[in-house]
């Protein structure tokens, strides 16, 4: 999940409050003197301006979050929204960084934090990433998520909504020409061409699935201007389509490697977190081997007196430890649903899943529901799974738990790779991680923080952290009766946590090739060729991204740990993991200070 913050204007950037000093003179004994604003006033009003800024420049934005002022609007990609953007959060972080930090409470000093670290990250991704000039993606999601946010929740009666997916229709062609003027072909990496050439005609899937079918809902003028819409949509995304393969694929030239100094610097803003690439480097490195060390533990016990076992030695060889593991998790991947039975399957494994935590007292449960879907056609190709919750302000809305239906073009062999590693067990796990207690669950209770401004801009390493820490919890509660095969692929998944991590920097730094990124998630993490290759495309389409996961993880479980050593005996894993969950989505820093009563920093 991630919110593109763009086309700030910057009429909205107005001036701070700010205490008003008297003049000099006869007239200042009489005039009325301007009451102190104090800097949590000055803060909360400059947030509320940044809030209402980013709104109503990025509408898509503002539809996500639950904000529908602007529904029937359209982000401005152009060259001068691009500028009032930078020109706006350049004037926003001025006046932020003229409050005193120090003088605000605790809370609005972690929000400050985030909202500088924001600030910072919107002119780097402006002024130096600039992805908008070499990233089609940008704009197909963009596309994708206008029709999107609008239909697939009922926050609003369904002319309303219809009413705006139609204005919006109708400024997606201008959007189309943006993206046409903005990219250079000799900077586009080929992936990225090709996946949004393959992504184009999603759109249209959202307006035969979800829009025209209740034009009848409509009156007749305004049935006549949808279907109109919809019309010359077909055309300009058939126009697309043409650039796309015509034009866009052909020249696409560009280095989907981001280089050291680009890696680095965004991904700084996207952890926001003390640990640098190198320390992530060593940690995940070390965490690599000792998980294996792990699996081989229990690969001696699942396979120990079973005909045709591999040799077992208390101190393998390298040869040794792959040949054992590999051969348990093939007892672990005969248990796997059918073709059409992924969804029934992770269905059955929330369920389960909810009542073992329910049963364990892990956290408090959500009283907000969550649906299991089929993935929308324009966000396939990039991960199998995500969940996707209500924003902020739009309460008690549906949350979404979407999953990839398997490729009708692949072959017998590519499902079977597909469904030996996405087998019963790791459907299990995938539904902890995206579900219970894992997103959806934690999400539930970050909604409920009263500021919107957190829920905005949430840290994406306290999130995906937590769902991969929630994956463990579970494990070490005993889940599945304790089953050794569930342990197992468990660990699997913490490998490929591990290896998302090394592969990032990797790739985007040291120029990994695609054999060697192969070679450490097929070897090196037992992954299965469909998962390895759908991440070696995940990895070139994105960066700094994937090590989320890992960071945050790691984050979390050094928090958990000084927290059990500070209660002693009277630690209490639901109280602790209810008071952590009640702060939001901060990164995991402003997390443990809050919680350990420590001083913001």
């Amino acid at each position: 999940m991630s919110r593109t913050l763009l086309a700030l204007s910057a009429c909205l950037a107005l001036a701070a409050c700010a205490p008003q000093t008297p003049r000099h003179g006869g007239a200042a004994a009489t005039a009325p003197v301007a009451a102190v604003v104090s800097a949590d006033q000055q803060f909360a009003a400059l947030s509320e301006r940044w809030l209402d800024g980013t709104m109503a420049a990025s509408p898509v934005t503002a539809t996500t979050v639950g904000d529908h002022r602007h529904d029937g609007e359209l982000d401005d990609l152009s060259a001068d929204g691009l500028r009032r953007s930078l020109e706006f959060s350049r004037g926003m972080l001025a006046e932020l960084e003229a409050i005193d930090r120090g003088a605000l409470s605790r809370e609005n000093q972690v929000d400050y934090g985030m909202l500088r670290n924001q600030l910072r990250s919107d002119i780097f991704a402006n002024e130096t990433l600039r992805s908008w000039a070499w990233d089609p993606t940008f704009y197909s999601q963009l596309a994708g998520g206008a029709l999107y946010g609008l239909m697939a929740r009922e926050y609003a009666p369904l002319p309303e909504r219809l009413r705006a997916a139609t204005a919006r229709m109708e400024k997606l062609p201008a959007l189309f020409a943006q993206m046409r003027a903005n990219l250079d072909p000799a900077r586009v990496p080929k992936v990225h061409a090709e996946t949004v050439s393959k992504q184009n005609k999603g759109v249209l899937s959202l307006v035969d699935g979800l829009i025209l079918p209740h034009a009848k809902e409509l009156p007749a003028a305004d049935r006549e201007r949808l279907e109109s819409a919809a019309a010359n949509l077909r055309k300009a995304v058939d126009d697309q389509q043409h650039w796309l393969d015509a034009e866009l694929v052909p020249n696409a030239k560009g280095d989907f490697r981001l280089g050291a100094e680009l890696y680095d610097a965004k991904l700084a803003f996207a952890l926001n977190s003390p640990l640098t690439r190198q320390e992530i480097r060593t940690r995940a490195e070390a965490a690599l081997k000792s998980t294996r060390e792990q699996m081989y533990a229990i690969a001696r016990t699942v396979l120990a007196g079973k005909r045709k076992a591999p040799p077992l030695p208390e101190h393998p060889t390298d040869a040794q430890q792959q040949t054992a593991i590999q051969a348990a998790l093939e007892l672990a991947y005969k248990d796997r649903p059918a073709r059409d039975r992924v969804l029934t399957t992770a269905e059955e494994a929330l369920a389960e899943a909810t009542a073992f935590v329910r049963e364990k007292g892990i956290v408090s449960l959500p009283d907000a529901p969550v649906k299991i879907i089929t993935m929308p056609e324009f966000q396939r190709g990039v991960a199998l799974a995500y969940c996707d919750p209500p924003g902020p302000l739009d309460k008690g809305l549906d949350t979404f738990y979407a999953v990839s239906p398997i490729p009708d073009d692949w072959s017998k062999k590519q499902v079977d790779s597909f469904l030996r590693e996405y087998n019963t067990r790791s459907i299990h796990e995938l539904t902890i991680h995206e579900a219970m207690p894992g997103h959806y669950l934690q999400l539930w209770h970050s909604n409920k923080y009263p500021s919107t401004l957190r829920a905005v801009l949430y840290s994406g390493a306290f999130v995906e952290g937590w769902a991969v820490y929630a994956e463990k919890v579970m494990a070490d509660e005993g889940y599945l009766d304790g089953d050794p095969l569930y342990r197992l692929v468990h660990l699997k998944w913490d490998l490929r946590t591990i290896a998302n991590a090394i592969l990032d920097q990797a790739i985007h730094v040291d120029g990994m090739s695609r054999d060697d990124a192969m070679k450490l998630m097929t070897l090196g993490a037992f992954q299965e060729e469909r998962e390895a290759a759908g991440k070696w495309t995940r990895a070139q389409l994105t960066s700094a991204q994937l090590p989320t996961y890992f960071v945050g993880w790691q984050e979390h479980l050094d928090l958990r740990k000084e927290a059990e050593q500070r209660a002693g005996a009277s630690f209490d894993l639901r109280a602790y993991h209810d008071k952590l969950l009640s702060f939001g989505s901060p990164p995991v820093r402003y997390a443990r200070e809050l919680l350990l009563d420590l001083p913001i920093d």
